[in-house]
C-alpha cells in the first residue's frame, strides 16, 4: 500500500527532527568531554559543589546555633566542641561559616542573574537593530564604565542603606556592561547568517528572532562570563562587608566575618578567626575561575576535537 504525500512529509520532518536532536546531543557530549579534560575545572566543580551543598544544608551540618553567644568562650581555639574555634562573641565559627556561605553565595548568584539578564537584553537589542539604537546603548555603557565601580558601589550602597537585596540590585545595575558588549558582538556576527535571513523571510517577528534564534547561539561566551561574574560578586560583597557597607549583623556573611577580625590583637592571638573566612572566599572564587576557564575552552568553537 502506497503512502500518501502528507504521510511522507510527516516522516521526513520526523527524520529531520531526530537528526537535529542527535546533532545537539553529540555537540553536548563533546562539550562535556572537553570540560572534563580540564582537571582544574573538574576540581573546581567538585569543591564548589561540596561547599554549596554544605552551605545549603547548613541546618543539618552546623553543630551549633550560629547566633548563640557563649561569652565565657570568646576567641576560643579550635577544639572538639568548636571545630574551627569561636569569634569575639563566643559564637561557633564553623556554624557561622556555613550560614554565612548561604548569604555570600546567594548574593553572588542573584547578582549574576540580574547582571547577565540586563546585559543580554541590552546587548541583543543593540547588536540586532544597530544604528541609533546601538549608538545610544553603547554610549550608556561607556558612561557607566567611565566611573570606577568601587566608588559607585560604596556611594550607592551608603545612600540606599545596606541590605542583602540592595547589594544585589546595585551589583546587577552596575555590572551588566561586560555582558552587553559580549552579546552585542555576537549579534553583529550572527544576524547576518542564513538562518536569520530565512526567519525574516517567513515573517518571524524581531522579538522572536532575537530570543529564539540568535540569543541561544550566543550563549557560549555569556555562560563563561556569568560563571566568572559570580566569583567577582562574592569578592565585591566581601569587600563592602569588610568596610561595614555590605551584609549587616546579625546576618552572617564571609565578608562581615572578616570585619570583626580587623584588630591586630585578634589577628595575632586568634589566627583562626580571619583565616577560615578568608580561605573560603579564596577557595570559592578560585573554583568559579577554574570552572569559567574550563567552560571557555569547552565552548570555544575553534578548539578542534583531537
Amino acid at each position: 500500500m502506497s503512502l500518501q504525500q502528507p504521510q511522507l512529509e510527516k516522516m521526513g520532518h520526523e527524520v529531520e527532527d531526530s537528526q537535529v536532536l542527535g546533532e545537539r546531543r553529540s555537540l553536548f557530549s563533546i562539550i562535556v568531554a572537553k570540560f572534563f579534560q580540564n582537571k582544574l575545572a573538574v576540581f573546581g566543580l567538585v569543591v564548589l559543589t561540596i561547599i554549596t551543598i554544605a552551605c545549603v544544608l547548613a541546618p543539618y551540618f552546623a553543630p551549633h546555633d550560629p547566633a548563640y553567644q557563649d561569652l565565657r568562650n570568646r576567641l576560643g581555639a579550635p577544639s572538639a566542641e568548636h571545630w574551627l574555634g569561636t569569634d569575639h562573641l563566643g559564637r561557633d565559627l564553623f556554624s557561622r561559616l556555613l550560614y554565612g556561605g548561604q548569604v555570600s553565595l546567594y548574593v553572588g548568584f542573584a547578582s549574576m542573574v540580574g547582571a547577565v539578564t540586563i546585559g543580554a537584553v541590552i546587548g541583543a537589542v543593540a547588536g540586532y537593530f544597530g544604528g541609533w539604537v546601538d549608538a545610544i546603548l553603547m554610549r550608556l555603557v561607556d558612561v557607566i564604565l567611565a566611573f570606577p565601580n568601587i566608588f559607585l558601589l560604596i556611594t550607592l550602597v551608603a545612600i540606599l542603606d545596606p541590605s542583602i537585596n540592595i547589594l544585589i540590585l546595585v551589583f546587577a545595575l552596575l555590572s551588566w556592561t561586560g555582558t552587553a558588549r559580549v552579546v552585542r558582538g555576537e549579534f553583529l556576527s550572527l544576524k547576518k547568517r542564513e538562518f536569520v535571513l530565512a526567519s525574516r523571510t517567513i515573517g518571524m517577528s524581531n522579538i522572536r528572532i532575537i530570543f529564539s534564534q540568535i540569543l541561544p547561539n550566543a550563549l557560549g561566551p555569556v555562560i563563561v562570563a556569568a560563571t566568572l561574574a559570580v566569583g567577582s560578586f562574592i569578592l565585591a560583597e566581601s569587600a563592602l562587608s569588610f568596610f561595614g557597607l555590605g551584609v549587616q549583623p546579625p546576618n552572617a556573611s564571609w565578608g562581615n566575618m572578616l570585619t570583626d577580625s580587623q584588630s591586630v590583637t585578634i589577628f595575632r592571638n586568634a589566627w583562626w578567626y580571619p583565616t577560615f573566612p578568608g580561605l573560603l572566599i579564596l577557595t570559592t572564587v578560585l573554583c568559579f575561575n577554574f570552572i569559567g576557564d574550563g567552560l571557555r575552552d569547552a565552548l570555544d568553537p575553534r578548539v578542534v576535537e583531537k
